[in-house]
């Protein structure tokens, strides 16, 4: 998986960049704030998430784990595809989009373009139950965005998002697990060797 790009930018076309990584252009759908920071010519980072569909490869950068970290977490709900969550990134700030979701402010992330009103209750029913990911209690930036992977591994797999929570919250948390051993453990706990 491509997890971070540091490259240089060559073409800018929002929502698109195309990153320069040692000769190598990746083309990367970028959130808003993301392309703030990206200049033709001068070095960037980005932090990444990689859609494997059926046609194709598909990679989303955003500027911080935060962002990239809410992005997976919006996948995961079923009928919000990256296009609606980068929407909802790309016109709200993690911090007001995570406060709409707590507060169960439908009509809030409604406003977003591409996010209808059904869309946005489905968003909160969702994710209400995982504010402590969604608020950051207790856990790095980058411990959010690694459980937010293992619970998209497990859903991507056929498992459903009550069963990858059970999964998740199973997993210790006094170890520092790596992404992979995290999603072996999970697997594991739900019978899968």
């Amino acid at each position: 998986m491509i997890a971070r790009l540091r490259g240089t930018p060559l073409v800018i076309k929002p929502p698109v960049a195309v990153v320069d990584v040692q000769g190598i252009g990746f083309k990367v759908t970028c959130s808003r704030a993301a392309l703030d920071e990206l200049e033709i010519s001068k070095p960037c980072d980005l932090h990444t998430h990689l859609i494997v569909g059926e046609n194709e490869l598909a990679l989303y950068g955003f500027v911080d784990d935060d962002e990239l970290s809410l992005f997976v977490l919006l996948i995961s709900v079923q009928s919000v595809g990256p296009r609606t969550a980068l929407a909802l990134l790309s016109h709200m700030s993690p911090k007001a989009a995570r406060a709409a979701i707590a507060e169960q402010r439908a009509d809030v992330l409604a406003q977003v373009p591409g996010v209808g009103k059904k869309t946005a209750e489905k968003i909160i029913f969702a994710l209400k139950g995982k504010m402590s990911v969604l608020m950051g209690d207790n856990l790095s930036a980058a411990s959010q965005a690694q459980d937010a992977e293992v619970i998209a591994a497990l859903t991507s797999l056929g498992f459903s998002l009550v069963e990858a929570q059970a999964a998740l919250a199973a997993l210790p948390r006094d170890e520092s697990l790596d992404l992979e051993e995290k999603i072996r453990r999970a697997l594991a706990y739900l019978g899968l060797k």
